[in-house]
């Protein structure tokens, strides 16, 4: 027996949909910040008029302390300045560790 051809395509986009939905969140728990400490904009960048946005992969243990953090993208002026200051976030507790992609935005104009 043959399925219609409309069933078929609403049955593979219900099967794509619950298999992306399953792997969506995996490894990367979303986890609430705390506090949070506002990077201090270093000089040298501020004078050669570098800015933007520095993503960071962070791993936050259960009690919502930084543990670790690996520049993923950014300019390089910067992401010492990123590191440093998410180093200090905390972040809401959990039953265990997890990762966290983390983006900190330099702004020439909030300077």
């Amino acid at each position: 027996m043959a399925i219609p051809l409309r069933s078929s395509r609403l049955f593979l986009l219900a099967v794509s949909v619950a298999l992306c939905a399953g792997t969506a969140f995996a490894g990367n728990v979303h986890r609430g910040i705390v506090s949070r400490t506002t990077p201090a904009y270093p000089e040298l960048a501020r004078r050669m008029h570098v800015a933007g946005k520095v993503v960071l992969l962070v791993t936050i243990q259960a009690d919502g302390t930084v543990s670790a953090t690996k520049v993923e993208s950014g300019h390089a002026l910067l992401a010492a300045a990123a590191q440093d200051a998410v180093t200090h976030w905390r972040f809401t507790p959990n039953s265990e560790t997890s990762e966290s992609e983390i983006e900190v935005n330099f702004n020439m104009a909030d300077q």
